[in-house]
């Protein structure tokens, strides 16, 4: 996908920030939905009813609590040692996040899966006829 096309896609969503604790204690407290990306590349699509809770949860939160936390936990899992909590904060610290805050997280996040198949997102949503 070209970079215009996801520009198109992210319009209306924060530039993108660091991920890190203080960028997501700045986020709203409103329904929303969240990118992360690893060097420019969109690695995941998340929706959420309170954007601040969502991305610090990412962030300090286990496996069970957080499908993000869990993927970069596998993947780190596979490079060596079981990978901690500290060690996923770590890594998705040297990623970016952008937000959206919308009445329509569910559309908007389905659609942006859809469009771009995240590495990280585990279910794709059907496709709609």
């Amino acid at each position: 996908m070209s970079a215009s096309s996801i520009d198109d896609l992210l319009s209306g969503f924060t530039a993108p920030r660091p991920y890190k604790r203080e960028v997501a204690g700045s986020a709203p407290s409103a329904p929303g939905v969240h990118v992360v990306l690893d060097g420019g590349t969109i690695i995941y699509v998340g929706r959420t009813g309170n954007l601040r809770n969502r991305l610090r949860q990412h962030l300090t939160g286990n496996r069970e609590s957080s499908v993000l936390h869990q993927q970069v936990g596998q993947h780190l899992d596979r490079r060596g040692p079981v990978a901690t909590a500290d060690d996923i904060a770590a890594w998705l610290g040297r990623c970016e996040v952008r937000w959206l805050e919308t009445d329509n997280p569910e559309g908007t996040k389905d659609a942006l899966v859809l469009a771009l198949t995240p590495r990280f997102n585990r279910q794709i949503p059907n496709r709609r006829v």
